[in-house]
């Protein structure tokens, strides 16, 4: 049984934007009523489709929630997909299909999936992937995305902030990609390129993801990460990009990460030593602080591209009177505004038709999509 936050295991339904609220799994409706009617529904189809209800996936039964992908197995061997749809405009929790140990959050806008950008946002150490779900699903409503929040427990994800090193549990970024792989099904949402960010812990992951698949990524902001992975080939993974038996069969090709527009984000006041790993060697790479670290690997990241002759399109804000908190960005620092316009521009209506416009139009621009966020060497010159 994985461990949920401390709400969600008592059972509390939060807020989850206008009118919504966060059912403890994925179907909005007490849990022995789902149960009943959910073995009702299955015996329904098992006599609609001619099914014999033993030769049933118990496995496929167990999981399976509204929007699912429901196995049947008939006497002669042929296998029936069904599928219904999710409910919309609620965060949901749900189960990986393919791993019973790995649970993520879920939110689909009233416009619905279909075509629709699917954006992923990383929990820090903390691991208040609920929270994440909550606090930026007004935000997938109003820009009508797909959110998805994965939860990477300790048990089976210690190190997921380096994307899981061999001997330290299970690789983060595969089961980011099954995950994905999973919501598309679902959802129908685009998934060639995700929508990517992360905060603190899961700041770590998102950049580590992007400069790892950057084919997968097609913009990414990095909120507040303790320490980062410099683009350095002279120096092994994960303090650079050179090779690492720790991370095996995984390739940084500068050329191919240096062109995804990423946007760091960090707290004025965010200068706590607290969960922040510190080394002699580390602080000499990359600062004492993660204000330090996040304009020192932003230099380095826009110096590698200018060596690479490309477009230097790393950018970097320091937020007035924000510390190490993640609610307190989202609420008093408008990180969830400025994480969707650095993600996907500026917003607009919120109706249906005009999410159909922003998808059929696609992503604007890298310079549209980061033309808020203040030069680097500006910042420097001032001295903030």
């Amino acid at each position: 049984m994985i461990t949920a936050p401390n709400a969600d295991r008592a059972g509390t339904r939060f807020a989850a934007g206008e009118g919504a609220s966060i059912p403890t799994r994925a179907q909005p409706v007490p849990a022995g009523w789902s149960r009943v009617s959910r073995r009702f529904a299955l015996l329904l189809l098992c006599a609609v489709f001619q099914l014999v209800p033993q030769f049933c996936d118990a496995e496929s039964a167990r999981f399976a929630t509204p929007g699912s992908s429901v196995r049947l197995a008939a006497v002669g061997g042929t296998t029936t997909e069904v599928d219904v749809a999710l409910p919309r405009a609620q965060v949901l929790r749900r189960t990986l299909q393919s791993d019973p140990q790995q649970e993520y959050f879920l939110y689909i806008p009233k416009a619905g999936g279909e075509k629709a950008p699917l954006f992923i946002s990383v929990h820090g150490i903390s691991r208040n992937a609920l929270e994440h779900a909550t606090l930026f699903s007004s935000f997938a409503e109003s820009y009508g995305v797909v959110l998805m929040v994965p939860f990477f427990t300790e048990d089976h994800h210690g190190d997921y902030q380096r994307l899981g090193r061999a001997g330290r549990g299970k690789r983060a970024d595969l089961a980011l990609e099954a995950i994905v792989a999973e919501v598309a099904s679902l959802t129908g949402a685009q998934s060639e390129k995700i929508y990517l960010c992360g905060f603190s812990g899961g700041a770590q992951f998102a950049h580590r993801y992007t400069m790892a698949h950057p084919d997968r990524v097609a913009r990414a902001v990095i909120a507040a990460a303790g320490w980062y992975t410099f683009p350095d080939v002279s120096t092994p993974y994960p303090y650079g990009i050179g090779p690492s038996p720790d991370l095996p069969n995984v390739s940084f090709e500068p050329e191919k990460f240096l062109r995804v527009p990423m946007s760091v984000f960090v707290g004025e006041e965010d200068l706590t030593s607290e969960s922040l790993r510190r080394s002699k060697e580390l602080d000499a790479q990359q600062g004492t602080t993660r204000i330090e670290r996040a304009r020192n690997w932003v230099a380095a990241m826009r110096a590698a591209a200018e060596r690479h002759h490309l477009e230097p399109i790393v950018g970097y804000q320091q937020v007035r009177g924000i510390q190490h908190s993640f609610k307190q960005f989202m609420l008093e620092g408008q990180l969830g505004d400025r994480t969707f316009r650095a993600l996907f521009g500026a917003p607009e209506e919120s109706d249906s038709q005009e999410a159909e416009t922003r998808r059929s139009e696609g992503p604007p621009s890298a310079e549209d999509a980061l033309h808020f966020v203040p030069d680097y060497y500006d910042l420097c010159a001032s001295g903030r």
